[in-house]
């Protein structure tokens, strides 16, 4: 298993937006994620800068990163561009995180 750290952006007039789409997450990106191994997913906003946390464990992460290869992962993307900043496939812009420190 494998935990992850990652920063995202998000539109600061997009707050109420991004949670809303999130409660209701597409039932095919939630079963992209379960089927790529992903758990114990959550995320967090920073509402003074628009940055996202999310903390995510996988449990294999080549899996895990071929979910961007899924349709799913493509709907979710082009539906939460308007949403945050992103690459030009309209993936997220994202910065790994390095784990330094855990506590079980």
């Amino acid at each position: 298993m494998k935990r992850l750290g990652q920063i995202m952006y998000l539109h600061k007039d997009a707050y109420e937006e991004y949670e809303k789409r999130h409660n209701n997450l597409f039932p095919e990106m939630r079963q992209a994620l379960k089927n790529a191994g992903a758990h114990n997913y959550s995320i967090f906003l920073n509402k003074k800068n628009g940055e996202l946390f999310a903390y995510l464990e996988v449990d294999d992460l080549q899996k895990y990163n071929d979910i961007a290869k899924t349709d799913a992962a493509k709907k979710w993307w082009a539906y939460m561009e308007p949403l945050m900043d992103t690459n030009p496939d309209k993936s997220p812009v994202t910065i790994d995180l390095d784990e330094l420190f855990h506590l079980d």
